[in-house]
């Protein structure tokens, strides 16, 4: 059973068979799937999932904080299952392959206080970027 769907069992979500097979789809390392992949995915173990309910589980699932939808450099939203667990994204700048980064430091204290410019700091996003190795092996 994926954590996934073991988090959504114990919020009691209702988990109707559309909502279970995009939870399981979503069950993985380093996943970071587009809506339209989530339904091509979900599509091959439940044919006639529509399209809409794949969307409307996935603006569910981040509503309830259980999905982190993923925006990186104007390309399609991804949605990241891994939302427990405090982490960053590496970011192929030419595929728009992701993975999840656990750096050593807390990036909140990484800013001074100079370039707070007042403002009370309660969260912060990098995202790495570079080549993944399939497009550095093609330069």
């Amino acid at each position: 059973m994926s954590d996934l769907l073991q988090r959504l069992r114990d919020r009691g979500w209702r988990l109707t068979a559309q909502r279970r097979v995009v939870a399981e789809v979503l069950d993985g390392d380093h996943v970071h799937y587009t809506a339209d992949e989530v339904h091509a995915r979900a599509a091959e173990r439940l044919p006639e999932i529509a399209r809409a309910t794949v969307y409307n589980t996935l603006s569910e699932l981040v509503t309830l904080g259980e999905v982190i939808e993923v925006s990186t450099d104007g390309r399609a939203k991804r949605y990241d299952p891994n939302a427990r667990h405090t982490h960053q994204h590496l970011v192929c700048s030419r595929c728009g392959t992701i993975r999840d980064v656990h750096p050593t430091g807390d990036p909140l204290t990484a800013l001074p206080a100079a370039e707070r410019y007042g403002f009370t700091v309660s969260d912060a996003t990098v995202t790495y970027r570079g080549l993944c190795p399939g497009c550095s092996a093609t330069d």
